[in-house]
């Protein structure tokens, strides 16, 4: 982030303001209702700050200008539109070591102020960094429409019972039961539905029932991560995020989907890399449960969906078994997720009726997939985790009789910023991997369907006798 948020009390602490026209009014509105100790420094000033002046809201200080910038000022704002004068008061300020800000100059600024959405004390601040303050506005009013504009006095309901919920008991995880079943329940809705004084009386008699408290019994949510993109969160794994004591993460989640999370939750990172070394499923299986049996809420994030080549199944048998509670929530799948932002149609009425989803993890000697029925079915083929076997895999198609010319398409980190989808046939499938560097997680496509694709740059194989060549060592 470009910038750290912080909220930071101003009540009676002095900021300055230079500059006196509506510029500088607007600022100092804002500051107003932080209660802070204004000062504004200008030659002039507007008429709305000359009667606030009057009227003993602000001190102005038209004897200091040109611009004496004390240490004493927790910040100072820069309001003067005047490009020199607002370089030198940067400067200035600088060399005081006294933060500042220039009005609509980021690059002069160590600070800026963001869009504000006021329900104290409930506080919303919305900022696109200094690049974009009308689209941090636009932002601002569609939060706005959202927040009932009373939820501030319901923060200020459960403060008066701060110190008696604290009281009452004794760790902050039980706390944190006793509040979120409040603001979930019918009392909270109550209150911001306008019947106050009965949230009011419910929340009393809650305080004083020690069992609104009691953490319950633990359990496990086996969460679908989706592809990448955290648009593609479903709303129920948004909220088993925000729920979460415990997060067990694998390495294809995206780094976007974790900044969801509650920001106290416990993070456990369980991703399995090749030529790495891995955490084994079975101590996977332990750890959740323990944390479950410990009444903790468990988070078991996977990319994709759980029940698709997830191990999903794996995980639910071993915890039901122990008589843990297991809740599913499931995932936009790799194949899906990477096929629509391909722009590949997984089914066409006109080249494929159905799809396949096979594990790449295919060796000699262990189970393989039915070769014969995937070359002779009008179908499309998506292989998970095959990169390391694409060779193998294009050399058992073919070798069953699908053409060495099928069009086939890799996708490579499908639906984040650094997607790659990559087009050839099924024979160049090994060389195209080589050639292109492929990295995990990327899926395998084969099909008349994957014409449809687009690609960010396409490197087509077009010695069709060398990949079918260097196809078939493989096998």
């Amino acid at each position: 982030m470009s910038y750290f948020p912080l909220f930071m009390t101003m009540k009676a602490r002095p900021a300055l303001v230079i500059g006196g026209d509506e510029l500088a009014a607007r600022k100092v509105r804002l500051l107003e209702k932080a209660s802070a100790r204004i000062h504004v420094m200008a030659v002039e000033m507007c008429c709305e700050l000359q009667e606030k002046a009057e009227a003993g809201k602000i001190t102005w200080l038209k004897d200091q200008v040109p611009y004496v910038i004390s240490k004493e000022y927790a910040f100072v704002v820069s309001a003067t539109g005047v490009d020199k004068l607002d370089r030198e008061i940067s400067e200035k300020a600088r060399i005081s070591n006294v933060p500042v800000n220039v009005v609509d100059r980021p690059e002069l600024s160590d600070f800026i102020f963001p869009a504000i959405i006021d329900r104290s004390p409930v506080m919303v601040a919305v900022s696109s960094g200094g690049t974009a303050p009308v689209l941090a506005r636009r932002i601002r009013a569609q939060i706005e429409t959202l927040l009932p504009t009373n939820i501030g006095r319901l923060a200020d309901l459960s403060e008066k019972f701060r110190s008696a919920v604290k009281a009452l008991f004794p760790t902050e995880r039980q706390r944190r039961v006793f509040w979120e079943r409040y603001f979930d329940g019918e009392a909270a809705s109550n209150f911001l539905a306008g019947n106050e004084d009965d949230a009011q009386e419910k929340l009393m008699t809650a305080v004083n029932d020690a069992s609104n408290g009691k953490i319950g019994e633990g359990r496990v949510l086996l969460v679908g991560a989706g592809p990448g993109d955290p648009d593609l969160l479903t709303m129920r794994a948004f909220r088993a995020l925000q729920n979460a004591d415990l997060i067990v993460t694998d390495r294809l989640v995206d780094d976007r989907i974790l900044d969801l999370a509650r920001r106290d939750a416990e993070r456990l990172y369980v991703g399995k890399e090749k030529g790495k070394h891995t955490v084994h499923q079975s101590l996977i299986n332990r750890v959740i449960a323990s944390a479950a049996q410990k009444g903790q809420t468990v988070v078991r994030l996977k990319g994709g969906d759980p029940f698709i080549f997830g191990r999903g199944g794996e995980e639910m048998a071993y915890l039901e078994d122990k008589g843990i509670s297991v809740e599913i929530v499931p995932g936009i799948t790799a194949a899906t997720g990477a096929a629509a932002a391909a722009n590949i149609p997984l089914t066409h009425r006109d080249f494929a009726s159905s799809v396949s989803f096979i594990t790449g993890h295919v060796k000699d000697g262990g189970e393989e997939p039915d070769w014969d029925h995937l070359a002779s079915s009008r179908q499309t083929l998506v292989f998970y985790m095959g990169i390391d076997n694409a060779g193998r895999i294009s050399g058992k198609l073919m070798q069953a009789g699908l053409s060495a010319d099928m069009p086939a398409a890799i996708i490579e980190n499908a639906t984040r910023p650094n997607q790659r989808v990559i087009k050839g046939s099924l024979a160049g499938l090994d060389p195209m991997v080589l050639a292109n560097n492929i990295q995990s997680p990327a899926l395998l496509v084969i099909g008349e369907v994957t014409r449809f694709a687009k690609t960010d740059f396409n490197k087509f194989i077009t010695n069709n006798e060398e990949s079918s060549a260097a196809s078939k060592a493989a096998v």
